[in-house]
């Protein structure tokens, strides 16, 4: 559930900003499946991945990390 979470905050975030899942996961050094998995929910990133996502995208963690 918590992955779900993140995945649809990150994939809505990402499309926001205008980047396709391939250009945005070659700029953070993951593979395109890895994305996928992430914003699908089947994948919660590591705390360094979403500090880069984070980085990527332009804003800060909290805004990133899902509300309750």
């Amino acid at each position: 559930m918590e992955a779900e979470k993140w995945g649809r905050r990150i994939r809505a975030y990402r499309k926001l900003k205008g980047y396709t899942q391939e250009g945005f996961s070659r700029e953070l050094g993951v593979s395109v499946s890895i994305l996928g998995e992430i914003e699908r929910g089947n994948r919660l990133p590591a705390k360094d991945l979403l500090e880069r996502i984070a980085h990527s995208l332009r804003i800060s963690m909290d805004d990133l990390a899902p509300k309750e």
